[in-house]
């Protein structure tokens, strides 16, 4: 009773002190002196408003946490670092963070008592329930119009539950993409933030220092929108990175089996001293054939292709993975079992796509390549019983099918990224989410992994016209699918002629085939559903008038009601 008693008085003290901002020199009666005890007590039960001193705190010290927080400090931004193991705070202040403005925390209390107000937290812990238990710890000891943001790999719905948990409690949440992996949050990530747009004033000067830079120095980071915005446009963001690394496995695929190449031709191509740029699209027609003799002549590959229309952070780190050689001297590549991982977010964005009727057929295979990966031991077993093409040797050009395997690459990269803003222009009607496309492909054009000057594109074609429907529907997209169309064809009959897997070309040749036919086989397939379950049609000359056929003369006339799943 007497430490609230004595604290009570303070508060009125420090208030009215405050209302007054009276100069310690007009009051000569109040001597240095007096004020000792009273200053050390206050310090002792209000450490808070002495020791205020960091712009944001974050949670989860991980080497992500740890690289990011070490960014912030280098833009001039004093940093709280927590961890729930504070031993792991302690070793970060005496390793990474020596010398720097980073301030460590003992507990949840300590690192609010050092943030400025509003206070800025950022989690990057494990999604799911981790991000939910720290929330409720931190809800206590906030006051109203403090700020939580979740930088993880977060479920937009999540995201979405918690903005209006928090709404109701006063606080303001922010659910952040950031891709780039450590080195980007070191140096530059590109940070997808939505959520409680109030917020964004307080983060958006920190953020957007952080991010990385492309063009004149625009920041490869804005508000996306309201509730889960941000971690869906992540979630997507990580779907076309899938669908973007299944691509380039299938070219690396059809080099290795098709062209027989080896791991240095693949990686890179050797012009002499010169080191000519083969800009492929600069070339005309009739010199592409020479052009290409030369370059394979010399190893063209990977290294090559980052100097095209394909010039991008995975089709770089993918000549350097060629390269690679291990410490006895062969390549590191062929002994990485031929199994692949995968976290959830390709998952989530096949899972999306479903449940709101958009045809992201390209990361749903690139998704279930990896599910046909993990069962290496089933596959070695099938290898020995079932059988594929038998005598089949390529004895065609081999620089010409390399030049159409990149196309075909580019070509099927196109659709990955057309299908997967389709996904976002979907969302954003069932969520009432104003999304600007154009500012998302900018945030896309450096930092995270998917990074590359094809999305510097998209950026002007949207640019172009804030309502394209389709990035197929884009002049430039349009004509450069159709610069591909050929070689894309060639590419996919000669794999399925070798009996090459190759679920992401052929998928995206099929939806672009698809897509540019006014009528598909589905008059077939509704007259299907009538005949067995009754379901009606419609007809070309009524759409939206909905009837039944009694097929078989005995089926009835009744009709089942007219849904769409």
């Amino acid at each position: 009773m007497l430490y609230v008693g004595v604290r009570n008085l303070l508060d009125h003290v420090w208030n009215r002190g405050r209302r007054k901002q009276a100069p310690r020199e007009e009051n000569p009666r109040r001597s240095s002196s007096t004020l000792i005890l009273p200053r050390l007590t206050f310090q002792l039960l209000y450490p808070r408003k002495i020791m205020a001193q960091a712009d944001i705190a974050l949670i989860g010290l991980a080497v992500m946490g740890q690289n990011l927080i070490m960014n912030m400090n280098d833009h001039g931004f004093v940093v709280c670092a927590y961890n729930r193991t504070v031993s792991k705070v302690h070793d970060f202040l005496q390793n990474e963070a020596k010398g720097s403005k980073v301030v460590g925390a003992e507990s949840l209390e300590d690192m609010v008592s050092k943030l400025k107000k509003p206070r800025r937290i950022i989690l990057l812990v494990k999604a799911g329930q981790a991000v939910d238990d720290f929330i409720d710890k931190l809800v206590p000891l906030l006051q109203a119009g403090d700020i939580i943001i979740d930088g993880g790999n977060s479920e937009y719905r999540d995201t979405t539950r918690r903005c209006k948990s928090l709404k109701e409690k006063g606080l303001l949440f922010v659910g952040s993409g950031v891709s780039g992996g450590e080195e980007g949050a070191r140096y530059g990530p590109s940070l997808m933030p939505g959520g409680h747009k109030e917020a964004w004033p307080h983060i958006k000067d920190i953020f957007q220092s952080i991010a990385a830079k492309v063009g004149t120095g625009e920041p490869c980071c804005d508000w996306v929108g309201d509730e889960g915005a941000g971690h869906f446009v992540k979630m997507v963001h990580n779907g076309i990175e899938y669908g973007d690394m299944q691509l380039i496995c299938e070219a690396y695929h059809l080099m290795k089996d098709v062209l027989e190449m080896d791991h240095d031709e693949m990686a890179q191509v050797r012009f002499g001293e010169k080191s000519v740029r083969p800009r492929y699209f600069f070339f005309p027609v009739s010199c592409r054939c020479r052009v290409n003799s030369l370059l394979f002549s010399n190893g063209q590959a990977f290294d090559s292709w980052n100097k095209t229309e394909l010039d991008s952070f995975l089709i770089e780190i993918t000549a350097n993975i060629l390269k690679y050689k291990d410490a006895d001297g062969t390549h590191l590549l062929p002994k990485i079992r031929d199994s692949a991982g995968q976290k959830g977010t390709g998952k989530w964005t096949a899972i999306s796509a479903l449940e709101y009727g958009t045809p992201v057929t390209l990361i749903g295979e690139a998704v279930f390549a990896r599910c046909l990966s993990s069962l290496k031991e089933e596959r070695v077993q099938a290898s020995r019983s079932l059988s594929g093409p038998q005598g089949v040797k390529f004895n065609g050009n081999k620089a010409s099918f390399l030049e159409d395997i990149r196309k075909a690459l580019y070509a099927s990269k196109i659709i990955s990224y057309a299908q997967g803003f389709m996904l976002l222009r979907q969302a954003a009607k069932e969520f009432g989410w104003t999304l600007n496309y154009g500012a998302i492909a900018l945030m896309w054009r450096g930092g995270c992994i998917i990074r590359s000057v094809f999305l510097g594109k998209i950026k002007e074609a949207f640019d172009r016209d804030a309502d394209l429907q389709n990035l197929l529907l884009d002049n430039f997209f349009s004509n450069a699918v159709q610069d591909c169309q050929e070689s894309w064809r060639r590419t996919v009959c000669a794999g399925v002629q070798h009996g090459i897997p190759m679920p992401c070309f052929t998928t995206a040749l099929s939806f672009y085939d698809g897509y540019r036919h006014d009528m598909l086989p589905a008059n077939l397939l509704q007259a299907q559903r009538d005949y067995f379950g009754a379901h009606t049609y419609e007809l070309l000359s009524n759409p939206g008038h909905y009837i039944h056929t009694n097929w078989t003369g005995h089926g009835g006339n009744v009709s089942s009601s007219s849904y769409n799943a």
